[in-house]
């Protein structure tokens, strides 16, 4: 079995969530949980389910964003994989929401960062098995990368 990875580098100012889940009602149960966290969120989601008809299931309200996270669903192709894709929001502001759901198992990533979902393939289908979320540590943080993460943080909202 080979290990095999597809890159997606979220457009600007787009965040991508992805993970695993169990049951076909996860596209319209994501759907709620995210309009109901953010007032003015968009947002695609695509959903690969894993039996029956094996179809991409798909739900958002912003067409590109329902093509993008509908489009990679599809290219993964990976059984009870979903990838959502939001602008307006950050996914800090929607994770709990998303944990809530009955049927979500667990979270791959959330980021803005270039992702390579790393997947195997054999003859029943295909897994997930990890996700390459940005890139490698580059040294430590000193006093002014310190400073620069307060500022950053009370600049966009995050602290007092």
């Amino acid at each position: 079995m080979d290990i095999k990875k597809i890159k997606i580098i979220p457009p600007e100012g787009t965040n991508l969530i992805c993970g695993q889940t169990h049951f076909i009602k996860t596209a319209e149960d994501l759907h709620e949980a995210l309009v109901n966290s953010v007032p003015n969120i968009k947002f695609g989601i695509g959903f690969c389910e894993a039996s029956g008809p094996c179809l991409v299931r798909y739900e958002g309200n912003d067409p590109e964003l329902i093509e993008l996270a509908r489009d990679y669903a599809y290219k993964i192709g990976a059984g009870h994989f979903f990838i959502i894709f939001i602008k307006n929001a950050f996914p800090i502001n929607v994770l709990d929401k998303i944990k809530q759901c009955p049927e979500i198992l667990n979270i791959y990533c959330a980021t803005g960062n270039p992702v390579e979902i790393l997947y195997v393939e054999d003859e029943q289908g295909r897994g997930v098995i990890g996700v390459i979320d940005g890139f490698a540590s580059k040294g430590i943080e000193d006093e002014r990368a310190k400073k620069e993460r307060h500022e950053f943080l009370r600049r966009i909202g995050y602290k007092l």
